[in-house]
């Protein structure tokens, strides 16, 4: 009996699974889904990187895509792999500040673009936003099923960093106009914010 057909007689007999191959279907299917979505969001950036204009939100694309490819390939290495990868998962840190300017002025509706020549910083910041939102919901989704104890501390340390990158965003599109944020009036929000109390001690279990 070979080495490898004698490693699958102790697997059948003991349940034990070879630690490249220690993933449940439902973590294979949405790890699938997170490296396929990776892909499309770093071609994404890639397509719309021509098109940029402001040499801001050039460089946050620059550095947003170069630290893609680096989770991506994090990811993939544990999945295949099943043990730590070689490279660990990193924090991004972005530059901006995060002041954001509150409340609604007046501007053109929106309407979806009738030719390509349309494309600006505008809707190249959303879509990027999009793409990285997207990224946080599937990761998250696929971190909740993994059985995988390395992909699954991959996926859940990878996730603040599409926050993060989100977030570097959302400040940008503000800063430009592009994405306004209404507020309650005062009062209101100060009612909901105080609607809520600290829990106190431990309660006695009866």
């Amino acid at each position: 009996m070979n080495q490898q057909n004698e490693q699958t007689h102790i697997n059948m007999h003991t349940g034990a699974v070879p630690q490249q191959l220690n993933h449940g279907a439902h973590e294979v299917l949405d790890v699938h889904e997170v490296l396929s979505g990776a892909i499309g969001a770093m071609d994404q950036y890639t397509m719309l990187r021509s098109h940029v204009q402001d040499q801001e939100l050039l460089d946050i694309l620059d550095r947003q895509y170069q630290f893609m490819q680096q989770e991506y390939n994090t990811t993939l290495d544990c999945f295949q792999s099943g043990k730590d990868p070689a490279v660990p998962t990193k924090s991004y840190n972005m530059k901006q500040d995060n002041d954001f300017v509150y409340g609604l002025k007046q501007s053109q509706p929106k309407k979806p673009m009738q030719s390509a020549s349309e494309i600006n910083d505008a809707y190249i910041s959303g879509a990027l936003l999009g793409a990285v939102k997207s990224m946080a919901a599937m990761k998250t989704a696929a971190a909740l099923e993994a059985t995988n104890p390395v992909v699954r501390r991959v996926l859940a340390d990878s996730i603040p960093n599409c926050i993060e990158m989100a977030y570097e965003l959302s400040i940008y599109q503000n800063k430009h106009h592009y994405y306004q944020v209404p507020q309650l009036p005062q009062q209101d929000a100060q009612m909901m914010m105080q609607s809520y109390a600290p829990a106190g001690n431990n309660p006695s279990m009866h």
